[in-house]
């Protein structure tokens, strides 16, 4: 007795890999009823896009593969610069030469859904991750940009494995005895850097949302230490909190 289109929906629906789209569309390429071929040809356009993306993937791999032959190609990228309280958290990665993850991109162009799911495979499949942080105090007394250096040469001194290219977004660090590439958006060409990109910003987002429960009324769950206008009016209302950049806002205080 055939299955029903139902249940072959539900089948399609916990499909996640190429390969198992191929398996369901060689299952049920010769059944003729109308809702299955539906169903056949959603899992083709699944397919496509994956290839697409496999595509893309390759083409953010072009610094790597230019790279290689030094040895481990470490990216690195920062976030946090910008807002009005909150660290500025800097990231290493180095992924493995044959990585295979896909829909790595600038964290910003990517939803936090997505962004914790390749986070996740991040920490499991990377060679190594480091984490780098400054905290408002420290970018008070150095400014942002010293203390993103700072940041980026702890994310660096934190990995297990001693990087022997580092491919930077848009920077140079200063005081590391590392081959140093910078590339203007990065993290937008490639893979290592969109890696460290998306570890840093839900590695810093996450701390921002408990600090929204230690400090209540600046919506940090929300806007993560930027200048909204909630933010902005808290500030006027409570004054700063200890995680407040002073030198950040002393237009609102």
């Amino acid at each position: 007795m055939a299955k029903s289109i139902g249940s072959i929906k539900e089948a399609l629906a916990e499909v996640q890999s190429k390969e198992e789209y191929l398996q369901f569309m060689e299952e049920y390429k010769n059944d003729d009823r109308s809702g299955v071929i539906a169903l056949v040809n959603k899992a083709k356009k699944a397919v496509d896009a994956i290839d697409k993306e496999i595509k893309r993937t390759e083409l953010l791999k072009k610094y790597e593969y230019e790279y290689e032959k030094f040895g481990y190609v470490c990216g690195i990228d920062e976030v946090g610069r910008g807002p009005f309280a909150g660290p500025v958290v800097a990231c290493a990665v180095i992924l493995p030469s044959n990585s295979q993850i896909l829909y790595l991109n600038d964290s910003k162009k990517l939803s936090e859904k997505k962004r914790e799911e390749l986070y996740d495979i991040i920490m499991k499949e990377a060679v190594a991750v480091g984490i780098g942080m400054r905290d408002a105090g420290r970018i008070d007394e150095i400014n942002i940009l010293q203390a993103t250096y700072e940041a980026m040469r702890d994310a660096i001194a934190n990995l297990k494995v001693k990087p022997d290219v580092l491919l930077n977004d848009a920077v140079t660090i200063p005081g590391v005895d590392i081959k140093q590439v910078p590339i203007i958006k990065g993290d937008a060409k490639s893979v290592s850097i969109a890696a460290a990109s998306i570890v840093a910003k839900v590695t810093r987002d996450r701390m921002m949302v408990e600090y929204d429960k230690k400090y209540p009324g600046f919506d940090f769950a929300s806007n993560k230490g930027y200048g909204t206008q909630k933010h902005i009016d808290a500030l006027k209302e409570q004054g700063p909190t200890p995680i407040h950049r002073k030198s950040f806002i002393g237009n609102f205080i």
